[in-house]
């Protein structure tokens, strides 16, 4: 969740980009911006909802008692809960036999935690841990604290989707989180399939996601990584942090929502066109804190 606390932060860190970055030509062509039917937003709210659940106890979203979110998706299915909210992110992951997919969901920042808060300015890139994440060169350099994050409950996240998949005889696993969470989705989007079976089929939702690589990441996550979609609400700032200026690329998959409403597909990484939050969002002082936690067609972040 944000806070004044959080926003200081960031705001640091973007002073940073606006002040040292210098402008560069826009190098690939841009392809069309296409807005999202209402059947196509709907067919997110799921996730959403999922998303916003990541920052429910463990106690909670073991038992699925966690209110409103939980009542949102009904027939859920837990199979494991994990983290502290404070050295690991809350996390879960189960089957929702509805859609006829595994669950894993990621808490985001939570700042009355100190950790978490470290966690998102901790900018260093370092390459992927290789017993994690096998076969990935040492070009593909990631955000450490969110590297850091991912790494405390991949394990344990890894043993819960092997289980559902088991279970619930299970072909599909679908990854999300917000903020914070968000990054850690998307390393779970490039973890999870390296230790499963080729026939396991995934997507990624995030929501509010910081960016979390340099471009060899992003292009790795591009080639590798299917159905991903990071949606950006309105003039949320955190999606433009850590800056480009400091080697982070996000990859491609953006949705934004406008100042009205409208859901926006913005092809390509890093799209500067005004309908996407680069072009919306070009420095801090154009950025709005509480966008961050939606809504996202009409949910809002948190437990």
């Amino acid at each position: 969740m944000t806070s004044s606390l959080f926003y200081l932060v960031q705001t640091f860190l973007a002073l940073i980009v606006s002040v040292q970055a210098l402008p560069t030509p826009e190098l690939e062509s841009r392809q069309a911006i296409t807005t999202l039917s209402t059947a196509q937003i709907a067919a997110f709210k799921p996730f959403t909802l999922y998303a916003s659940t990541g920052y429910c106890k463990p106690a909670q979203t073991a038992n699925w008692t966690c209110g409103a979110n939980c009542n949102a998706n009904p027939t859920f299915q837990p199979v494991a809960s994990g983290g502290d909210g404070d050295v690991t992110q809350f996390w879960y992951v189960g089957f929702d036999p509805t859609l006829k997919t595994v669950i894993v969901s990621h808490q985001g920042t939570d700042t009355s935690k100190l950790l978490p808060l470290l966690t998102d300015i901790d900018i260093i890139q370092e390459p992927l841990d290789s017993s994690l994440f096998p076969g990935i060169g040492s070009s593909v350099k990631v955000h450490s604290g969110f590297r850091g994050a991912q790494s405390r409950a991949a394990r344990p996240v890894l043993a819960a989707v092997q289980t559902a998949l088991s279970r619930f005889n299970a072909t599909q696993v679908t990854i999300t989180g917000h903020s914070l969470g968000g990054a850690i989705a998307l390393l779970d989007a490039v973890y999870l399939p390296l230790h499963l079976p080729a026939t396991v089929t995934f997507k990624t939702f995030t929501y509010g996601m910081p960016r979390v690589g340099n471009q060899a990441f992003a292009d790795y996550v591009d080639a590798h990584v299917t159905s991903l979609s990071h949606v950006n609400n309105k003039k949320d700032v955190v999606p433009i942090l850590p800056g480009r200026f400091l080697g982070f690329h996000h990859p491609s998959g953006e949705v934004h929502i406008t100042e009205s409403n409208a859901w926006d597909a913005c092809p390509g990484q890093d799209n500067t066109n005004s309908q996407c939050i680069i072009g919306t969002v070009p420095n801090i002082f154009e950025g709005d804190e509480s966008d961050h936690d939606g809504p996202y067609d009409g949910v809002l972040m948190g437990c």
